[in-house]
């Protein structure tokens, strides 16, 4: 983990799809996420140190640069991927969508539970132990005997320094 930090302190950060559907369950969907996640890395708006995306949830631990703000990355990202999930589902599985509509004045349709979870992680031994929980949640739900087997994961290049995503940058 980095002696100092630019601006913000790296974040473990909690994303639920409402009411814990398995909408991230999907391949298509999985890969929305990770080109958001993508795009962020290389506009130069985050650094991305860990992810899982599992069937309901996902985990990260990120890290905004400056100029940003941690909000406005949250928000974008949030706001983002909930478009382009729509419009998959608009064009893939309709009758999926129609579980997402919602009776709300900004909105037609929530993908997101409200309320993200975003912690700092001021210590090696916090960030450390967020990490492995980030990485043993598919060994745990069953997904994958190994961490380093699930593909939606950063483990893998933890285990291999192979970043076969593009994005991932270690915290030392």
């Amino acid at each position: 983990m980095p002696a100092l930090y630019p601006e913000y302190w790296p974040q473990f950060f909690t994303a639920t799809i409402l009411e814990w559907k398995t909408l991230l369950q999907q391949n298509e969907i999985k890969n929305i996420i990770v080109k958001s996640l993508q795009y962020l890395v290389h506009q130069k708006r985050i650094q991305l140190h860990a992810f899982v995306i599992m069937n309901n949830h996902l985990h990260l631990i990120w890290q905004p640069l400056p100029p940003q703000t941690l909000q406005s990355i949250q928000h974008s990202f949030l706001k983002h991927t909930a478009q382009e999930m729509k419009w998959y589902l608009q064009h893939n599985n309709a009758d999926f969508l129609s579980q997402f509509k919602v009776n709300a004045k900004d909105r037609l349709y929530q993908f997101w539970e409200r309320n993200a979870l975003s912690v700092e992680l001021r210590s090696s031994k916090v960030f450390d132990q967020k990490l492995v929980y980030i990485h043993q949640n598919p060994v745990k739900a069953g997904l994958c005997i190994l961490a380093e087997e699930y593909y939606y994961s950063s483990a893998n290049f933890y285990c291999t320094s192979v970043d076969d995503f593009k994005m991932l940058v270690r915290a030392d």
